[in-house]
């Protein structure tokens, strides 16, 4: 009871509810604050005790050891290539999703449950077939073979099924008594109007390829072939430590997707609700 007393006086009082918010995004965020500050100390400042949140001598050095000393140009390049091949999989994803959802054919309830069922099948048991299949064709230790297992996916096809599901039929009618065949509806129309669920899909394409850890370190046995997460790993070395090294590294991975959910925060939001999803 004195809880629910004590939310209905936040709510009287706008600035309360305020400051209390603020107090608490503050804490949230504490760890990243530090993150990001900790990059920029020099290696005698990050090994201070007690440490110090603000460095008192300011560097890039240890970005620039990054890129010069530990490859990392090397794996956002890999990375990059990687999520603009799981780009092409937004297209397909919307092609089975529009079908899904307009399309009317025999067995598509049916193929739509398997679609969903593979859902349940946790990543780690595919693996191994998924290897010997790539293996067989060639495609390990490549780039290609690192983005192909992710390139479409059940939920993304279930998130497009959900949204176009939602395009009034009588619009997709028009087109074709116009004469617009279904791929022309499908580019013209159906593409246009599912911009808000392809920019969820997007970003959850990009945050999936930017933090491939475990399927880039099992197919690419050669360095130049991995990506930023395998990279970042790497900067663990047991010898000696770095938290300076580590902690820019942490950062260059973190701070791109934070900006790609923040330029795209309206739009994901806009998509889940239009999709039916909470």
């Amino acid at each position: 009871m004195s809880a629910v007393r004590s939310v209905q006086a936040l709510k009287r009082r706008p600035w309360a509810s305020g400051i209390v918010l603020s107090l608490g995004a503050l804490l949230v965020a504490f760890p990243l604050i530090w993150m990001v500050s900790s990059s920029f100390k020099p290696l005698s400042e990050s090994r201070s005790d007690p440490p110090a949140l603000v460095p008192h001598h300011p560097t890039v050095n240890a970005y620039q050891r990054l890129f010069e000393d530990q490859r990392f140009g090397t794996y956002l390049i890999n990375t990059l290539i990687v999520v603009a091949i799981d780009g092409v999989g937004l297209v397909l994803m919307a092609m089975a999703g529009y079908a899904f959802a307009k399309m009317r054919f025999r067995g598509r309830g049916v193929m739509f449950a398997m679609v969903l069922a593979t859902m349940m099948v946790p990543v780690q048991i595919t693996m191994i077939p998924t290897y010997l299949t790539l293996n067989f064709l060639g495609l390990t230790n490549t780039l290609l073979g690192i983005a192909l297992p992710t390139l479409v996916g059940a939920f993304g096809i279930f998130l497009f099924r959900q949204f176009m599901g939602t395009i009034p039929d009588e619009l997709l009618e028009a087109a074709r008594i116009d004469g617009a065949g279904p791929w022309r509806t499908f580019g013209s129309i159906v593409l246009p109007m599912s911009r808000p669920i392809l920019a969820v899909q997007a970003v959850l394409t990009f945050i999936a390829g930017w933090n491939s850890f475990l399927w880039p370190l099992i197919v690419a046995d050669d360095q130049s072939k991995y990506t930023v997460a395998v990279g970042l790993s790497l900067l663990n070395k047991q010898q000696s430590v770095d938290p300076s090294l580590q902690l820019a590294g942490a950062t260059f991975m973190v701070l791109p997707v934070l900006v790609v959910f923040v330029v795209f925060q309206r739009q994901i939001v806009r998509g889940f609700t239009m999709s039916g999803l909470k």
